[in-house]
């Protein structure tokens, strides 16, 4: 009776050949977002301080616009330099379609930022127009994140990159909600419409904050409790009570605009030095990752290495086809199994049937749990994908389709990926039901 072939063995080391492969392109992803964070912090303080400048007319943020579109450019170098390096290699291409494609369009925002601050620089666009360009430059770059968490093919890497992403969009809400504080103050009065606008971005940020901290570790979800118990957020919720306080359009002083960035900025830097140790821990994990793949490639070749110097047993070789935990005959009820006495228990059949029994659970065990760590960013294109239905149904902008599905949900009190599920469902059957 022949033993085990060798295209049996090396397709055993393949696929963990494969498994490496896939971990190495994951870690250079990494990398990439790592450098995306930064640029993204840098690119909404940007916008920050551009709103201010043009708030007041050129006379504020001069000297602090100037400096931070440096560091903007420094960020946005990195960046570049590592998406040539880890993607256009020579004449190779490597990387996902969808990673790729969400690459350039993001790339292509950041090709015509120099137009967008030559246009903040002589007052050719509002701070409204200058906030809403600033938004799709980050909206492009958080889609990367997204695409890198989607094609994500290790759990423990991809939880990661999920709430990173979801800080990242929480941090992202936090700003925008800065950005209409500040332009209410300049205009020295509130309205209902900017009132309800402010607190939709605040539930957007509990929002992703929750599923933060159900995919973050104890020591991260730590640091932010904190930072939600910090005199700078306690300050910024009175700020926000006291807004929603003017909605009938009661006269503020515009000075206090000051007041309200300040807080709002302080808490956004501290968000960004926890958006920084996600960053790290993920690059550690990823290499971590690598790492201890290729240490099982090397235990497999030993094992392999010791089982070709072993004699096979004649009799009643382990393999798939007398393992009677796998699927068989439909209907048998067999409950009997392949039982190993301690003599052959080392046997060249038991032992390479062992390792590739181990191995072929190992990646039942990883897609399960890479199944579970993906559910969030199924939801999330649920979300967008009822978001186009609105779109497309009311004429509604990206924005107002959103803030239609939370109040929606808010009504139901249900969660708003359910509500997109139900805006789904409500389309497929209202076309089902038209005639041919």
């Amino acid at each position: 009776m022949s033993g085990h072939s060798d295209t049996t063995k090396r397709f055993l080391l393949a696929a963990k050949h494969a498994e490496i492969s896939a971990l190495q392109h994951l870690a250079s992803n990494c990398q990439v977002v790592s450098s995306i964070c930064e640029l993204i912090h840098q690119f909404q303080k940007e916008r920050g301080i551009s709103n201010i400048f043009l708030s007041s007319g050129c006379e504020r943020f001069a000297q602090q616009r100037r400096v931070q579109i440096v560091e903007s450019r420094d960020a946005e170098d990195l960046l570049r330099s590592q998406l040539l390096a880890k993607y256009l290699v020579g004449d190779e291409i490597t990387g996902n379609m969808r990673l790729l494609n969400s690459v350039t369009l993001a790339l292509q925002g950041m090709d015509h930022v120099g137009v967008l601050r030559y246009k903040v620089e002589h007052q050719a666009i509002s701070a409204l127009e200058s906030t809403q360009a600033y938004c799709r430059l980050v909206a492009g770059l958080l889609a990367v994140v997204f695409e890198a968490a989607d094609v994500a093919s290790d759990p423990t890497i991809t939880r990661l990159l999920v709430a990173l992403f979801n800080f990242i969009q929480a941090k992202e809400y936090a700003g925008q909600e800065r950005a209409w504080g500040a332009m209410g103050f300049a205009k020295s009065h509130f309205d209902h419409s900017l009132c309800e606008r402010l607190e939709q971005l605040q539930h957007s940020q509990l929002h992703s904050f929750d599923t933060f901290i159900e995919f973050a570790n104890q020591n991260e979800r730590q640091l932010w409790l904190d930072l939600e118990k910090h005199s700078s957020t306690i300050a910024l919720n009175q700020m926000r009570s006291m807004i929603q306080q003017l909605a009938d359009g009661s006269p503020i002083d515009s000075g206090i605009s000051e007041i309200w960035y300040e807080l709002a900025t302080e808490r956004i830097d501290q968000m960004h030095l926890i958006e920084q140790q996600l960053a790290i821990r993920l690059l550690k994990v990823a290499k971590q990752r690598v790492k201890i793949a290729n240490e099982e490639l090397h235990s497999h070749k030993k094992r392999l290495q010791k089982l070709a110097t072993m004699t096979a047993s004649q009799d009643s070789p382990l393999s798939m086809l007398f393992d009677a935990s796998l699927p068989g005959l439909h209907g048998s009820e067999s409950n009997t199994e392949h039982k190993k006495s301690h003599t052959d228990s080392l046997a060249v059949h038991h032992s390479f049937y062992d390792l590739l029994r181990d191995q072929s659970e190992h990646i039942r065990k990883m897609s399960e749990e890479l199944n579970n760590a993906k559910r969030t960013i199924a939801e999330q294109k649920q979300i967008d994908r009822a978001k186009l239905l609105l779109m497309q149904q009311l004429g509604h902008s990206e924005a107002l389709a959103y803030r239609t599905l939370q109040k929606r949900a808010m009504d139901q009190k249900i969660r708003i990926a359910d509500m997109a599920e139900l805006v789904i469902k409500a389309a497929q059957d209202e076309l089902q039901m038209k005639p041919c």
